[in-house]
């Protein structure tokens, strides 16, 4: 699994956990909801810039997105 894949998978994960849509996600972190889409697809990687932005938008450390999921 490569690191888009796995912030893709804690990305999702935290967003369900607290209740927000990806719109929502996309406001907080200032995003446009298309960009939080794709990288919640894997699709696109993530700036060291939005990652934080993501990670101040869930409350989490940045690390709690690239860290490989729990089995």
């Amino acid at each position: 699994m490569d690191l888009k894949e796995i912030m893709a998978i804690n990305m999702r994960r935290l967003r369900h956990e607290q209740n927000l849509t990806q719109e929502e996600l996309a406001v907080r972190a200032e995003l446009s909801m298309r960009h939080v889409g794709s990288i919640e697809r894997a699709r696109v990687s993530a700036s060291v810039s939005v990652l934080g932005r993501l990670a101040a938008a869930l409350t989490v450390y940045p690390c709690a997105l690239v860290r490989s999921p729990q089995k």
